[in-house]
């Protein structure tokens, strides 16, 4: 009996014709990690969740992510694609890799979609909020997740200055530094920006179709300014019109920064 030899460049072509793509929606506490992204000898949400399919499905698989959040930011609703030629129920990704990852990382819901979707570059917004805790005294079960500040705030002042953000802009002046987005453009458009109060937990909330890096906790740090009286609506409009980077802040920390929803033109039954 004379046995075929192997192609590898047929053996190549057919497993990208069998690959199936899927996005997956993920939530995480990213204090124990440095960020989304890859980082060469650094805990990531991203190696965490690649070393899970890898034990899931044997193959080593590169995903991309709708949101590269930074140290310490974490999510309810980051979503990340990848392709894989692993022929399992869409159930098995969610209970498989969640098997696999450890307790700060859960996948919550796993959809095929079409091959040619990206997370990033098919989003249409992201949806973040920053949380403040105004409160004299520490809160052990909050502090996680929220950034702690002193003295009474004015909401309705910094919601007037919400307002002044909407729409599209050249928010060059939110960049931390200079060179923090090169070559790139600074302009976003913000579809809403609204600051709540409940008790003692003060939640600032934004959604715009992307972000600059550190741009949400910078405009976090001038509405923490303009709220406690120490900033006006007069100096942020002259901050936002000076596009120069480095202008807007304090950068608070990441600790109060949780990316929550991610949104697409389409659902992703939709998108199969």
């Amino acid at each position: 009996m004379v046995l075929a030899a192997s192609n590898p460049l047929m053996d190549s072509l057919e497993n990208v014709s069998t690959a199936l793509r899927y996005a997956l929606v993920v939530e995480y506490d990213g204090a124990n990690y440095f960020g989304f992204q890859l980082q060469a000898n650094q805990p990531t949400i991203q190696s965490e969740l690649e070393k899970a399919l890898k034990a899931l499905t044997g193959e080593t698989i590169r995903i991309s992510a709708s949101s590269r959040t930074d140290t310490g930011v974490h999510a309810v609703g980051q979503v990340v694609s990848f392709k894989t030629t692993a022929a399992m129920p869409v159930e098995a990704f969610v209970h498989g890799l969640n098997y696999h990852l450890p307790q700060d990382i859960a996948v919550k819901a796993a959809y095929p979609v079409k091959t040619d979707f990206d997370a990033r570059r098919l989003a249409a917004s992201r949806e973040y909020t920053y949380n403040f805790i105004n409160s004299r005294t520490r809160s052990p079960l909050l502090s996680r997740y929220a950034h702690r500040i002193y003295g009474e705030l004015d909401i309705e002042s910094m919601n007037a200055a919400c307002r002044l953000l909407l729409g599209t802009q050249d928010f060059a002046s939110f960049a931390s530094e200079i060179g923090d987005e090169p070559e790139k453009s600074t302009v976003r458009h913000i579809y809403r920006a609204e600051v709540t109060k409940r008790d003692n937990l003060v939640v600032f909330t934004i959604v715009a179709n992307a972000f600059i890096r550190h741009q949400v906790r910078n405009t976090a740090g001038i509405l923490w300014q303009i709220g406690s009286g120490k900033m006006n609506l007069n100096e942020l409009e002259s901050i936002i019109k000076a596009r120069q980077p480095g202008l807007a802040g304090p950068t608070l920390p990441a600790c109060g920064l949780t990316l929550v929803k991610v949104n697409y033109p389409q659902t992703f039954e939709e998108m199969k």
